[in-house]
């Protein structure tokens, strides 16, 4: 009896306090509203506006935009390879690769527009073999046609029939005078550092380029493209991971479905286990605690007769010298006898909450076990994730290609040229293009330089990038609302039922859903506004962090990580409130600022049963994803490391090249899979957590007034529903 009057005084103590009064009782309230209206107009109208502006935003970026210089690589007219008429040749040669060395890397410049400073060429395919134009080529009576390679030439050039000598050919970069083996890597010709390819064996002895020997001939490749191909073949890393995944597939999908399987029954099961787990996990903590204390003091009484101290080690970033000074030990001995302390003080003052946490893990799992198909909403809500981020991804990237090419006349060899009939920055059309208007200039070109800015269009393409990227952020956060607010719906159905399951809605989980699209999509867009401009500083703090990361000073630095650190919390906090104005708003249908000052509110007036369910529910979650994960993943790692004898299967490990890339996917499908069924879960216990707390304020168990909460919460908080009097 002392412990009911002790917590009914609590109660008042908490119900009169600066947090607003305890809800009222209302006969007419049976669960989630059904006559509701349509809450927070305006911001439902401006999102619609935003939505309706993102689509003209991509219609547009569609017209004018053209992803084929990024899909494709080009030649230096900006023709692409790989399409149109030069479909048969998908990959561009690059005739000097030296030259690029002292150019902008090779795929960046092709991502951005620019061009390395050498003819570029569409080819069928790669060479595969070192060639250098032999000395004999150099002769004045040497015909050009018997020494170069046609299939490499510009393809409007013809060496048939040429009455140019070799040098001028070279000058005017019409046909390569060298090549080495290289692999294709996103399209462009590229040298195979990797392998044997560059073995001194595999290279003919008179391979020279420049007037440079062997050696200097290879540094001078290597060091132009190092930084590109980083010693391995991108492409053919790629091909044997895709197919890795064609021949293990089938088992990797095994995998994933044991993920589902075990992630669905550890919830379900929860209903007659968590209690167990959830001492289990409590008693461990505090043994690895007293662990820790033993241990600690073990090393403190071993260096009892050490002279070693922090005035004697100084500053060091050697962490093992510390550990050798016994004030380490006693200072580590202090912190954790503090937190056991305080650990087994929480235990002792706190296992009623800890009790009504558990009852509360246990009723949504019996909450699940009513409603499976709340466990499969998550797919709803990973759709509608990856149309937006397709969405939004196509539409940077066709933004980004917008405007027509523009091509301008450059020398290839300006420094042997006095190129005095080019003018600065003049432009030209390679179709029409005649280098008989340059005779001072043999090397001059139309190339392709970047892609036109000048228009409406595409002097706003930067703020149609903002654009993009905050409607982007509005939707993705928009969709997770209705997550929230769907589920919480459906799962406050399951509490406000009186007769379970008889009382409980047919298919709770779609009525939710309708009632959120109907009447709340402008208190859900509300929330993910507020959201979506914490993210948004949060981003242009990190930008500028990046930007100026050079040139701060350390009161900058600190600044700006002080800044940092404080709108993490702040995108944390505001998180936690929008989680709990939607399961206001799915249970009442108010608007959301009403809904999140009642949820703070309520949940502030019962701040200590807050913090201990969260704990262990992150607790009890924590370590039902570590089960899945580490479960499927140990199971995943034997299988495809052949280290299961016996399993009677056609499966050959020799048979995959890199076996850890299955393992990789299998984990990390296990823990998506696990995340995705656990954030259910966490939903149902925060919704009905709020609905108990309002359940214990609302109503006092009289026969006008019942509870509606489960036996065992009313078992544990003394309390009990009174039968009617008859008679």
């Amino acid at each position: 009896m002392g412990g009911k009057k002790r917590e009914e005084t609590e109660e008042e103590q908490q119900n009169n306090s600066e947090y607003g009064a305890p809800v009222q009782y209302d006969p007419s309230f049976s669960g989630p509203i059904h006559n509701r209206s349509c809450t927070d107009i305006i911001c439902c109208i401006l999102f619609m506006l935003v939505i309706v502006g993102y689509m003209v935003v991509g219609i547009l970026a569609w017209l004018y935009g053209d992803p084929r210089h990024v899909l494709y690589p080009r030649n230096s007219t900006g023709m692409f390879c790989g399409i149109g008429q030069n479909k048969d040749k998908p990959s561009v040669l690059y005739f000097d690769i030296i030259k690029c060395a002292t150019a902008t890397n090779i795929m960046a410049a092709a991502l951005q527009g620019l061009q390395c400073p050498t003819t570029q060429v569409c080819v069928k395919s790669c060479p595969s073999e070192f060639w250098a134009l032999s000395l004999g080529a150099y002769l004045p009576t040497a015909n050009p046609a018997n020494y170069f390679k046609q299939e490499f030439c510009v393809p409007s050039f013809q060496l048939q029939g040429t009455n140019l000598t070799t040098m001028e050919i070279i000058n005017k970069e019409l046909c390569p005078y060298y090549f080495t083996p290289t692999s294709s890597v996103l399209g462009r010709c590229l040298p195979s550092l990797g392998g044997d390819a560059f073995n001194i064996g595999n290279i003919p002895a008179n391979f020279s380029i420049q007037g440079m020997n062997q050696n200097q001939s290879l540094a001078a490749i290597v060091n132009a493209t190092g930084d590109i191909t980083n010693g391995f073949n991108i492409k053919d890393v790629g091909l044997r991971i895709f197919e890795d995944f064609a021949k293990s597939w089938q088992w990797i999908v095994a995998g994933l479905v044991i993920a589902m399987v075990v992630s669905v029954l550890f919830l379900l099961l929860l209903r007659f286990t968590a209690p167990i787990l959830i001492w289990i996990l409590i008693v461990g903590v505090l043994v690895v605690g007293a662990f820790g204390i033993w241990y600690c003091y073990n090393e403190y009484m071993s260096l009892a007769n050490s002279s070693t101290t922090f005035n004697n080690v100084g500053f060091t970033t050697n962490v093992k010298v510390y550990l050798q000074v016994r004030d380490t030990w006693l200072a580590f001995l202090i912190i954790l006898c503090i937190v056991e302390a305080v650990l087994l003080l929480a235990l002792i003052f706190l296992r009623t909450r800890i009790l009504i946490a558990i009852a509360l893990i246990q009723e949504t799992s019996k909450a699940l076990g009513h409603m499976m198909s709340t466990l499969f909403y998550p797919i709803v809500t990973f759709v509608l994730l990856l149309v937006c981020v397709s969405y939004w991804g196509i539409t940077a990237l066709y933004l980004a290609t917008s405007g027509a090419p523009v091509y301008r006349v450059v020398s290839l060899n300006s420094s042997l040229e006095n190129c005095n009939s080019i003018r600065a920055n003049q432009t030209c059309d390679p179709e029409m293009f005649n280098i008989s208007q340059y005779p001072d200039c043999a090397s001059a070109r139309c190339v392709f330089i970047n892609y036109n800015t000048e228009g409406l269009f595409q002097k706003n393409l930067f703020n149609l990038q903002i654009y993009n990227v905050v409607a982007f952020l509005w939707c993705v956060n928009f969709v997770i609302a209705l997550g929230h607010c769907t589920l919480a719906g459906a799962f406050a159905s399951y509490y406000w039922a009186f007769r379970k399951p008889a009382d409980i809605p047919t298919f709770p989980l779609s009525q939710s859903f309708m009632r959120a699209l109907r009447y709340h999509v402008g208190s859900l867009a509300f929330g993910a506004l507020i959201l979506t401009l914490v993210q948004l500083v949060r981003i242009i703090l990190e930008y500028l962090d990046h930007k100026f990361k050079a040139a701060q000073n350390p009161c900058a630095r600190f600044l700006m990580c002080c800044l940092k650190c404080c709108f993490w919390c702040l995108e944390k906090f505001i998180k936690f409130i929008n989680r709990n104005a939607y399961i206001m708003i799915a249970v009442y249908g108010k608007n959301f600022c009403v809904s999140a000052k009642n949820a703070f509110s309520l949940l502030m007036r019962n701040i200590i049963r807050v913090v201990v369910l969260d704990k262990v529910t992150d607790l009890l979650l924590f370590f039902g994803k570590l089960l899945v994960v580490g479960g499927v993943g140990v199971l995943a790692f034997f299988f495809f490391a052949g280290r299961i004898p016996n399993t009677g299967t056609t499966f050959q490990t020799a048979a995959l090249n890199y076996y850890w890339m299955p393992i990789i996917t299998v984990v990390f499908g296990a823990y998506l899979i696990a995340h995705g069924f656990f954030s259910v879960y966490n939903m149902g216990v925060d919704t009905l957590f709020l609905c108990f707390l309002e359940d214990l304020e609302r109503n006092d168990g009289s026969p006008e007034k019942p509870y509606f909460m489960s036996k065992n919460l009313m078992k544990i908080l003394n309390k009990k529903n009174k039968q009617p009097k008859t008679g």
